[in-house]
């Protein structure tokens, strides 16, 4: 290619990129009377979003529920704030850039559904657990309920909280998929003890994908006087609730997945009764203790990356909820049904929406995980999680709506290539 036919294109994608919010809201009005359901498979529709992303197509990556990388957008306010605090970081930081905190709070509270002083900036979905995790008053012999399929961080957060106060971490299992969401809030209903004192569980597991029953689980902890933590890390903006679907006291989430945040952004949600008696990880004065911002005492750190988050929402809203977690289930469903025809094979998502989105485990009889990961890596360069769980074993998929069709028939091929084998 002739240098200036390179250079011109070259600019004109870098503009393209740059204006993916513009682009989005406008693709998004030319199908604005459609269903969620039928945009999902409008390729016209999601090539403009998929332009709005710096991703390596010569890397087919299907583990965004891990980290996902950010539109070119979002990279550029990051850039630009970065390379301003720069300037004179005591100044430019402190005093410019990182009250505008405040109006990432108001708009993330907004998505949320929830008042801005519930809502504390974290850096992700572990921290603002862990808070909550850490600053709870519990005393020896207090009981914690939550299931062996948990983010290990958290268990091990409890394990630590057992040695330390002589607390006790009771799991419950549960099969994969479960017949029902009654069958999951009725697991929860039947272990808990006159002990219990906290309920921990995932609103989406980050092995299989299965979403739970929150609102019931939480209303049920409510009215036996237990608190009830949610993670949240893979289900903020992978598919459309807001606070009062789940009428939750505690909620973290990690932003650097779903919502295409900057990497190293989350929030935690603290009901306003809950504030003053939960201690911060990190000290905060005493008049702080009704705050929710006594929580995001951590000492110095980047205001770029939570300012960021501003453009993240921009560009989420720009292409609605609903579009979102259609186009995940339409590209979960391309793979699953190629797959779910070999006998050998158990998809241990549930296709049920109201259970599952774009998160899916697949296992193969026969075929250890791990190596099946490392053969689709060596030959096709596809990034996908291998999970091995004491009960089950398999591979998580996770698109992302930079996601092509093409990539997922790529995908597809190559594990009925791998299965037959």
């Amino acid at each position: 290619m002739h240098r200036r036919t390179f250079l011109r294109t070259a600019t004109g994608l870098a503009a393209l990129q740059a204006d993916s919010i513009t682009r989005a809201r406008a693709a998004a009005a030319s199908i604005d009377s459609r269903k969620a359901e039928e945009t999902a498979r409008d390729e016209d529709f999601w090539r403009e979003i998929q332009q709005a992303f710096t991703v390596d197509r010569n890397i087919i990556n299907l583990n965004n529920g891990g980290v996902s990388p950010s539109p070119k957008v979002v990279q550029d306010a990051m850039r630009r704030e970065l390379e301003f605090s720069n300037m004179a970081p005591a100044y430019t930081m402190w005093t410019v850039l990182e009250p505008e905190i405040e109006s990432v709070r108001t708009r993330l509270a907004a998505s949320f559904g929830c008042d801005p002083e519930e809502l504390a900036i974290t850096r992700n979905a572990s921290e603002a657990l862990e808070i909550v995790q850490l600053g709870l008053d519990l005393k020896p012999g207090d009981e914690v309920l939550s299931t062996d399929q948990d983010y290990p961080r958290m268990i091990t957060t409890w394990q630590q909280r057992e040695r330390r106060d002589g607390i006790k971490l009771n799991l419950i299992s549960f099969p994969t998929p479960p017949p029902s969401m009654d069958d999951l809030f009725q697991r929860f209903e039947r272990a808990i003890t006159p002990r219990t004192r906290v309920i921990h569980f995932c609103h989406i597991t980050n092995l299989t994908g299965q979403i739970f029953p929150v609102k019931r689980i939480c209303q049920l902890a409510r009215s036996r006087g237990i608190e009830a933590i949610v993670d949240g890390a893979h289900a903020y903006a992978q598919f459309p609730f807001q606070h009062a679907d789940l009428d939750c006291d505690y909620y973290g989430t990690s932003l650097h997945k779903w919502l295409l945040a900057p990497h190293g952004t989350g929030f935690l949600y603290v009901r306003k009764s809950k504030i003053e008696k939960l201690w911060p990880m990190m000290a905060a004065p005493a008049s702080m203790s009704g705050n929710i911002r006594k929580f995001e005492e951590i000492g110095t750190h980047p205001a770029a990356n939570h300012n960021a988050i501003a453009e993240a929402l921009a560009f989420h809203e720009s292409i609605g909820a609903d579009r979102k977690a259609a186009r995940l289930r339409y590209l979960r469903g391309l793979w699953t049904e190629r797959l779910a025809h070999f006998p050998n094979v158990t998809i241990r998502t549930s296709p049920d929406p109201e259970q599952s989105c774009g998160l899916v485990l697949a296992s193969v009889e026969g075929k250890k995980a791990p190596a099946l990961a490392d053969e689709l890596w060596k030959q096709h360069r596809i990034l996908v999680v291998a999970i091995v769980h004491k009960d089950f074993e398999g591979l998580r998929v996770t698109p992302n709506i930079y996601t092509t069709v093409r990539e997922i028939d790529i995908f597809a091929s190559a594990m009925e290539k791998l299965i037959r084998s």
